[in-house]
C-alpha cells in the first residue's frame, strides 16, 4: 500500500484543484495566501479589467505569485454581453454567438467557419496578455425562449449547428494557444431559471438528452476541447435531486463514459446559489471531485475558497477521496498545463522597482 499523504501534502494536492478569483487589478493578500497554499488557477472578471497593458500586468502579477511553478489564468470572454474585457479598453470581443451563427446564413458549414474565425480572433486577443484558458464556447442548445441565462450565448436552436460551431471555435482558439472550455454540461439551454440564483431541475429522459443536449458536447469532445464545464442543474432522469456538478452519473457516467471525454472537467462556480444555497460548500466540493470533477471554480469569497481547500484536504487525509481519483485529476491538469499554461513574455512582465 502507498503511504498516505501528510496533512501538508494533502493541502497542496487539494489546493491545486481550486481556481480562485479576487477583487481589483492586483492580487489581494488573501489571493497571495491561497496561492502559497498551493492554488494554481486564477480567474479574472470585469472587476479585474482595465486597458490591455494593465490586464497584462495583472496576469503577470498573478503568475509571479507561483513562480517558478506555472499558474493557470482563465477568463469568460465569450462575446456579446458575456465579455470581461471591453473594446473600450483595447480588446476585440466578438458579438454574441447567436449573431455569429445567424450572420453566416444558417448553413452548418458556413456557421462553423464563422465560429472558427471567432476562435482564432479570441486567441490573437488573449494569448499575448497571458490568458491561458477562455471559458468558451457555450455549447448549450437554445431550446427554450424563456431561458434567462443562455439565450444569445448559444449558437442556435439546432444541436447540429451548435455542435459544429462549438467544435470549430474550440479548435481554432486552441490552435492559437488558448485552451477552450465547452459549457455547461449536460446542458443549461432548456431551463427557465438561472443557476446563479436558483437550482434548476430538468426531467428530460436520456433519449431526449442524446438527441438535443448531448450532441454538441460529443462534438466538442471529438474535436479535442481541453475542458468541459459542468452545470449546477439537476437532471432527474440521470441522478434525481443531485446537481450535475456533484453527480458521478453525469460526470463519470455520461461525460467520461458515454461521450469518451478525457480532458479536464471544470465546475461552474461553487458560490452560485444553485450549490451554495443548498449545500455546505466544502461538502459540495468533495462530492464534486468524488463525482469526477478535476478543477473547482470558487470565484469570490476567500473564506469559502479556504473552506473548499480545507474540506478537500481533510477528505484526502481521511480517505474519503481516493488517491486514485486525486491522482487522475492532477494528471489531467498536468496535460492541460503542459499544453496551454505559459509564462508571460518579457514585454508583458511586471516592471521591477
Amino acid at each position: 500500500m502507498s503511504t498516505p499523504p501528510t496533512p501538508d501534502e494533502a493541502q497542496r494536492l487539494a489546493a491545486r484543484l481550486v481556481v480562485i478569483g479576487f477583487d481589483g487589478t492586483s492580487p489581494t493578500p488573501a489571493a497571495e495566501q491561497l496561492v502559497a497554499r498551493g492554488v494554481r488557477g486564477i480567474i479574472l472578471f470585469a472587476r479585474n479589467a482595465g486597458p490591455r497593458a494593465e490586464v497584462a500586468a495583472t496576469v503577470a502579477a498573478c503568475k509571479a505569485l507561483a513562480a517558478p511553478e506555472p499558474l493557470l489564468v482563465c477568463i469568460d470572454q465569450e462575446g456579446g454581453n458575456t465579455a470581461r474585457l471591453s473594446r473600450a479598453n483595447g480588446f476585440d470581443p466578438p458579438p454574441a454567438m447567436r449573431e455569429v451563427a445567424a450572420a453566416a446564413g444558417g448553413g452548418v458549414a458556413s456557421a462553423a467557419a464563422a465560429a472558427a474565425a471567432v476562435g482564432a480572433r479570441l486567441a490573437v486577443d488573449l494569448r499575448p496578455i497571458g490568458i491561458d484558458m477562455n471559458l468558451a464556447p457555450v455549447v448549450d442548445v437554445d431550446s427554450n425562449p424563456l431561458n434567462p441565462v443562455i439565450g444569445p450565448r448559444s449558437f442556435s436552436r439546432e444541436p447540429a449547428v451548435v455542435g459544429a460551431c462549438g467544435a470549430a471555435l474550440a479548435q481554432a482558439m486552441q490552435a492559437g494557444g488558448v485552451a477552450a472550455c465547452a459549457k455547461h454540461f449536460p446542458g443549461h439551454g432548456d431551463t427557465e431559471s438561472d443557476s446563479h440564483h436558483d437550482l434548476p431541475v430538468l426531467r428530460h429522459g436520456l433519449e431526449r438528452l442524446r438527441a438535443v443536449e448531448l450532441p454538441p458536447f460529443a462534438a466538442a469532445a471529438r474535436a479535442g476541447v481541453a475542458a468541459v464545464m459542468t452545470t449546477h442543474v439537476v437532471f432527474d432522469q440521470i441522478d434525481a435531486g443531485v446537481p450535475a456538478t456533484m453527480s458521478a452519473a453525469a460526470v463519470t457516467g455520461l461525460l467520461r463514459g458515454e461521450l469518451g471525454f478525457d480532458g479536464v472537467v471544470l465546475s461552474d462556480c461553487l458560490e452560485m446559489a444553485a450549490i451554495a444555497a443548498f449545500h455546505e460548500i466544502g461538502e459540495a466540493a468533495v462530492k464534486a471531485v468524488d463525482a469526477g470533477v478535476d478543477l473547482l471554480l470558487c470565484c469570490h469569497e476567500p473564506a469559502r475558497q479556504n473552506r473548499v481547500i480545507d474540506a478537500l484536504a481533510a477528505a484526502i487525509t481521511e480517505g474519503k477521496l481516493s488517491m486514485e481519483r486525486v491522482k487522475s485529476a492532477h494528471e489531467r491538469l498536468d496535460r492541460l498545463f503542459a499544453e496551454f499554461v505559459r509564462p508571460l513574455p518579457a514585454t508583458a512582465a511586471p516592471s521591477q522597482a
